[in-house]
């Protein structure tokens, strides 16, 4: 769900090889493709087979949790839980658990605008993307009323989820990456690699900083606030808005990213950079500000003084209906019956 909108700057890419504390260490860098993207690792180490035991061990812990947390592979944990939704209560791994209730706290805290039962519509827009053609409103309803955050139960010291619609779908798409990354990048640290960076898709989580630098230097592209370039160590970096994935049907732009509470691809135009503490945080904080609008907005970021955000909205109201107004007064939604905003041709 995420876009890529930030990139290493190119000096970050060229090998090296510094002293540092009487230890020679040489950078290095690994790819391979996860989580239906390109996983990142840039490393500094001694020698090349620390670098590579380390680099494999790291690239393991993300192919497990993707073998977890997808919600497009039809053999995940995830799915495995989706499967028996409506159902009684399902052991789930601690990883699970953990993303799980990461999102319901968000979910809480955004009164639903950071939603991962959002699954079902997100599936209808998926389909929009591939055909140019809006959900059949039908569909829409339908899909919605198997969305809602209240409607999973976590319990911790049993280790159980429950979702209670049968036919509700989870999409992990907006925090499972950043937590991968968290968690590669402590595998890193377990083989004794400190100084280091891995970056899934558009999720960027950060060690200490690479020898003889402040930080790891990394290129905002899609923000117009603050500084186009930031240092980062020991901290993450997340992008979300509709940059490249989006779909223009009868003159109204939909972003991929799904209001929850509108059932409607995103028209307002917003591409959001977070740095965190943590790729988990960073990465579910980006989406839930490019779904806030307005004071909503505005009021999460000032609850969070832990993070850095920089936002560009262009908003585009082209498809507002006469009838509604263009803020975020949660009026009914035509196509939906569900809250503002929302873009329909009148």
């Amino acid at each position: 769900m995420k876009s890529a909108v930030k990139r290493l700057s190119s000096g970050v890419l060229m090998a090296l090889c510094v002293a540092c504390g009487g230890a020679r260490l040489q950078r290095f860098e690994f790819r391979e493709r996860h989580m239906g993207t390109e996983a990142r690792i840039v490393l500094h180490a001694p020698t090349a087979g620390q670098a590579e035991r380390a680099a494999g061990a790291a690239f393991r812990r993300i192919a497990q949790l993707d073998s977890l947390l997808s919600d497009y592979r039809d053999d995940s944990e995830l799915a495995s839980l989706v499967a028996r939704a409506g159902g009684p209560p399902v052991p789930v791994s601690e990883d699970l658990l953990v993303v799980l209730r990461r999102s319901l706290a968000l979910a809480e805290e955004t009164r639903g605008a950071f939603d991962v039962t959002v699954g079902p519509l997100v599936l209808l827009w998926r389909e929009a993307r591939r055909t140019g053609r809006l959900p059949d409103t039908a569909a829409l309803r339908a899909s919605a009323a198997r969305v809602g955050w209240r409607h999973v139960a976590l319990d911790t010291l049993g280790r159980t989820a429950r979702l209670a619609l049968a036919g509700m779908r989870l999409d992990l798409g907006g925090i499972a990456k950043g937590y991968a990354a968290d968690q590669a990048l402590d595998e890193l640290r377990r083989h004794s690699v400190e100084r280091a960076l891995v970056a899934i898709g558009g999720e960027i989580v950060a060690g200490r900083a690479p020898p003889g630098e402040p930080g790891w230097r990394i290129t905002v592209e899609h923000a117009d606030s603050g500084p186009p370039e930031i240092l980062l160590a020991d901290a993450a970096v997340s992008s979300s808005g509709d940059t490249e994935q989006f779909v223009e049907i009868s003159g109204v732009r939909y972003s991929h990213v799904v209001d929850p509470r509108t059932g409607i691809g995103l028209t307002h135009r917003t591409a959001a950079t977070v740095v965190a503490p943590d790729g988990i945080t960073a990465d579910a904080f980006a989406t839930a500000v490019t779904v806030l609008d307005g004071a909503q907005r505005a009021a999460f970021i000032a609850a969070h003084p832990e993070a850095r955000f920089y936002v560009r909205s262009a908003a585009d109201r082209a498809g507002c209906a006469s009838t509604l107004p263009c803020q975020d007064s949660l009026a009914p939604c035509p196509l939906t019956g569900l809250g503002w905003p929302c873009t329909v041709q009148p």
